[in-house]
């Protein structure tokens, strides 16, 4: 599957001169050749998340128009993760609005070994969304604003910053907290 049909010498280069190229001249085909070493990464995550081949698909072409234009404006020092958190937040916010719930799907962002999707099958999304509400109330005002900031609003780390005025280092300590905070609490309930 390719998305852009790219000459052998622009595909050999590497993310950085690819990144480079692009960004210098907005040359489309070195963004394709960069896209296409991992768009089957991306549509695998896709898949993952959406659970729907088609509406996969239509991803995979939504994100390389984002990425035509979030990659001119962020500075990007690992594509492969940088494209990994940019695929997740896109199938995220599908995932909010097909239910219509400004948080469904935040679960998947903050249980990484879904522990939380296996409360009782009986369990219906609102109460896992009530279970997630109440624990976000409890973190600390700081860790509270940046998770916040960062998985719901989609910001990233400068801009929490610039937002919140934490310095950066506070900012990162803060989210990765109030991850893990978030965890322990939605697991305590949980079990409740």
């Amino acid at each position: 599957m390719k998305f852009i049909k790219n000459n052998a010498r622009i595909q050999e280069q590497d993310d950085a001169a690819l990144i480079a190229r692009y960004k210098s001249g907005s040359d489309l085909e070195a963004l394709g050749a960069l896209y296409n070493k991992y768009m089957h990464l991306v549509f695998g995550v896709c898949l993952n998340y959406l659970k729907d081949e088609e509406q996969s698909k239509d991803a995979v072409m939504q994100i390389f128009e984002e990425l035509v234009v979030k990659l001119k404006i962020h500075e990007v020092q690992n594509f492969k993760s940088w494209l990994h958190v940019l695929t997740r937040n896109h199938c995220l916010m599908a995932l909010r609005k097909q239910s219509k719930h400004t948080t469904v799907s935040i679960e998947d962002t903050f249980v990484e070994n879904t522990d939380f999707v296996h409360l009782d099958m009986d369990d219906t999304k609102e109460r896992k969304l009530t279970v997630m509400e109440k624990c976000m109330e409890t973190l600390p005002e700081e860790q509270r604003l940046s998770v916040d900031l960062f998985y719901l609003q989609e910001k990233c780390y400068k801009e929490v910053a610039d937002i919140t005025g934490y310095d950066m280092l506070k900012v990162k300590s803060y989210i990765q907290n109030g991850k893990r905070n978030l965890k322990i609490c939605i697991e305590k309930k949980s079990s409740e």
